[in-house]
């Protein structure tokens, strides 16, 4: 109901000038009868053009209402509709928040080169190199974005406790310059975790800190590529991101296969190296079987080389352990970790183990890029590793993020029937894929409209065609570990609605 309409309150500011200093708001522009659907039109403009940032806390109902000299309802009923779109919130005595951003039609937010489109041609352009930060900066209700832990259970007290530690016993030579390679106490940690974790047995020598896989995969590019590797085959379905930081090192990434069982490694042939996610494939999610892993072996044996990111592989809920493949041919593959996904990707905190031939350049490589990671974090990183703390933090995250990936899957049953989901027994995503049209349906599903409409509906995702090379059925990832189970529920059934309005 429009409370707005013909109140006597309303109608005392005819003749009168009323407005607030707050967005320079003048009532005398508003119409009778419809001075609430003005009002959050005014603040939904505001909200789109970045007058009121994300955070912002709106007025008082009362004070506005009264410096605009109308009835409070019409104040409070405009609020109102800007919470039922999901772009303010109440906050109970911090009043009424932004906490999603509209933007305008045509307005080229975050543009810039490679994706002029900005974020409102998120998925009308192929994705550029910025494509992450512009969909990470995108305004959604809820955001369901894959590779996400669940960032609010950070051990901060236990982080904390570690620090004063490493700080009440840190030499001062300690806030000198370090070994690019990385302190020894984090690298004597990493050796023992690979150890006990992912069956991995490396001397702390052979560890590299780096600032997470993605350094990782930078360094490792400029030093296969000054060894004369020109190309690094790579998962199809595969990360994109993997895709773009080995391109920027100059190096083609032809796709292979991946079904059921991984990649396909009779496709590999002559193909010098290939990059695969052998725990947890990414983004389906399925496990490098046992036949596979040994025709891999014997490939490497000939002189393939193996990059192996194992970005989440500590997060599984329904199966065994899978040991790493760094475990089995040690002198043929380049192993990437991270806590990225175990603790908090603002750390920027990773490991690396080259073989022999690779370490020197691997380091120099790393010595000029930064001088090394910082060195105070690593000892706090060291602390919780040895303390046995970072085990106890994987457990908790493990059974949170069981319960929502559960919570996921019913409400995906529920509201998403027909869809397909492999590879559920681990990680922090799932794969949802659609078949074909059903009769009567007009074409194909794209997934790049269905992640538009989502995201009209204030739900973030990425559409699987982001991830491939060459065509396949259309999906989309949905993380769930960074959500409440009720957010999740929320989410998926907005996926739904956005799935009805694209058929």
């Amino acid at each position: 109901m429009n409370r707005s309409n013909g109140h006597p309150h309303d109608r005392s500011i005819v003749d009168g000038s009323a407005g607030s200093d707050f967005l320079q708001l003048d009532i005398g522009e508003a119409p009778f009868g419809g001075r609430a659907d003005w009002l959050a039109g005014r603040l939904r403009r505001a909200i789109s053009d970045g007058r009121l940032p994300l955070g912002s806390r709106l007025p008082a109902t009362r004070v506005l209402a009264a410096e605009l000299r109308v009835s409070r309802g019409v104040v409070t009923e405009a609020y109102q509709r800007l919470s039922e779109d999901g772009h303010v919130a109440g906050r109970g005595r911090n009043g009424t928040v932004v906490v999603a951003a509209l933007v305008e039609a045509g307005r080229s937010a975050g543009a810039g080169p490679g994706n002029e489109a900005g974020i409102g041609g998120l998925f009308t352009v192929p994705p550029g190199d910025d494509i992450f930060d512009l969909i990470r900066s995108a305004p959604a209700r809820i955001d369901l974005s894959p590779g996400v832990p669940d960032l609010t259970a950070f051990p901060r007290a236990a982080w904390l406790r570690a620090e004063r530690e490493v700080l009440g016993g840190l030499a001062a030579s300690g806030f000198g310059y370090g070994d690019p390679r990385g302190t020894p106490e984090l690298r004597r940690a990493v050796a023992h975790w690979l150890a006990r974790n992912r069956g991995i047995r490396a001397e702390p020598d052979e560890v590299i800190v780096v600032a997470g896989t993605a350094q990782a995969l930078a360094l490792l590019g400029q030093v296969l590529r000054a060894d004369g590797v020109e190309e690094i085959a790579v998962e199809d379905p595969g990360s994109l991101g993997v895709r773009q930081h080995l391109r920027r090192q100059g190096l083609r990434t032809p796709p292979v296969s991946v079904d059921a069982e991984g990649v396909r490694v009779d496709e590999l042939g002559s193909h010098g190296a290939v990059l695969l996610t052998p725990a947890h494939q990414f983004p389906t999610g399925v496990v490098l079987g046992g036949a596979r892993r040994r025709a891999l072996m014997r490939w490497a044996g000939d002189g393939g080389l193996v990059v192996e990111d194992d970005y989440d592989a500590e997060h599984r809920y329904d199966r065994p352990p899978v040991p790493a493949l760094r475990s089995m041919l040690p002198e043929r593959v380049c192993y990437a970790g991270s806590v990225s996904k175990l603790l908090a990707p603002a750390l920027r905190t990773g490991w690396v183990l080259v073989p022999a031939r690779h370490r020197d350049a691997l380091v120099d490589a790393k010595r000029f890029a930064d001088l090394g990671n910082a060195a105070l974090p690593q000892l706090v990183l060291a602390r919780l590793m040895d303390s046995g703390e970072l085990e106890r933090h994987l457990r908790l995250l493990r059974r949170r993020h069981r319960r929502r990936r559960d919570v996921m899957i019913a409400a995906i049953r529920d509201r998403l029937p027909g869809a397909v989901v492999p590879g559920a027994a681990a990680g922090l995503h799932l794969l949802v894929t659609f078949e074909g049209p059903e009769p009567g349906e007009a074409g194909p599903l794209s997934d790049t409209d269905l992640a538009a409409a989502a995201l009209a509906r204030g739900v973030k995702a990425h559409p699987l065609s982001w991830h491939r090379q060459r065509p396949g059925p259309p999906g989309l990832l949905l993380g769930y570990a960074a959500s409440p189970a009720s957010v999740i529920a929320d989410g998926v059934a907005a996926i739904g609605d956005a799935l009805d309005d694209v058929r």
